[in-house]
């Protein structure tokens, strides 16, 4: 049985991507600065804080694991504006010390970097991989640096180091200082009050290629199980939806009136006015597709937040 080590396995994506290896026949093994409840039972897990690079590479060391996929991020454009300097340490120093542990074992896993849509200058249409690169936040410029130090590792240690590049995603679980779990909780509550209320918002004018997460652990299952380390693919449903459509879907899962306001501090300094993703690469390769909507995942996380006490 292989194994794949899953670094910041206690964070939104972590659980669904422990369930994603799980049940195509892996043992997972992870790691996080503490163990969380979201963390699944049949994980293997050890403490380690991704930023020592000595507890790191003794944990690698340890778990000698097949595959390794570095989950652990400073994963919100917003919160990279307010530190900058912890984004670029956790993103790109974290990676390194990654990458510095697998290297020092005798067989060189698998690993895989979630970068970003955010790398990408603005289009007016679908990026797909020939897009130029040219990030315009702290988050996507730390992501474009996570990618070049994956290429130098695999063209001077001959490493299989794996990038790609996931748009918008969300679900049940992600924590409500992202955007579309927060409209979910602000409406669930209106709806748990019993009287009309109010959602609080920032600019509803961007539009945003949104997937479900499980099927982006999917993709990420599927390119690290390929045999092209060198190809990065982007991963996103291919459809961009305003977020006042987004917005207007979850105030009509509430049988109560919701007033819209919004609140200047939930405004970017830069918000990218579209954001879409061709996926015909992977498509092509791998055959990967989406298989869920983002309405779907919106009711799902609107009644999630409904039945939280």
């Amino acid at each position: 049985m292989k194994t794949v080590l899953i670094f910041g396995i206690g964070g939104f994506v972590g659980r669904y991507l422990s369930e994603e290896f799980k049940k195509n026949g892996y043992a997972v093994a992870g790691s996080d600065v503490r163990r969380t409840d979201s963390i699944p039972e049949y994980v293997s897990f050890t403490a380690a804080d991704l930023l020592d690079g000595d507890a790191v590479k003794t944990l690698v060391a340890d778990v000698s694991p097949d595959m390794i996929v570095n989950l652990a991020a400073v994963s919100s454009v917003g919160l990279s504006w307010k530190i900058p300097q912890t984004t670029v340490s956790v993103n790109v120093v974290g990676a390194l010390n990654v990458l510095e542990a697998a290297r020092t074992l005798d067989h060189k896993p698998r690993v895989m970097f979630i970068g970003s849509s955010e790398e990408y200058q603005a289009a007016d249409g679908p990026m797909n991989e020939r897009t130029p690169l040219d990030a315009n936040n702290p988050y996507g410029i730390s992501k474009v640096t996570q990618e070049r130090f994956a290429r130098l590792y695999r063209s001077q240690y001959g490493m299989k180091v794996y990038c790609v590049r996931p748009f918008n995603h969300t679900g049940v679980g992600q924590r409500d200082s992202f955007v579309l779990p927060s409209f979910c909780k602000q409406a669930a509550l209106v709806t748990k009050s019993g009287a009309p209320g109010v959602i609080h918002v920032g600019n509803l004018a961007a539009k945003r290629d949104f997937s479900d997460v499980r099927d982006i652990v999917r993709a990420y299952r599927m390119i690290i199980e390929s045999d092209e380390s060198d190809t990065i693919y982007n991963v996103g449903s291919g459809q961009a939806y305003g977020l006042d459509e987004l917005l207007n879907y979850i105030v009509s899962l509430s049988p109560l009136k919701i007033e819209v306001q919004v609140d200047p501090e939930r405004v970017r300094p830069i918000d990218t006015p579209l954001i879409c993703c061709d996926h015909s690469l992977i498509t092509e390769r791998l055959g990967w597709k989406p298989e869920y909507t983002i309405f779907d995942t919106l009711k799902s996380m609107y009644e999630a937040f409904l039945r939280e006490a």
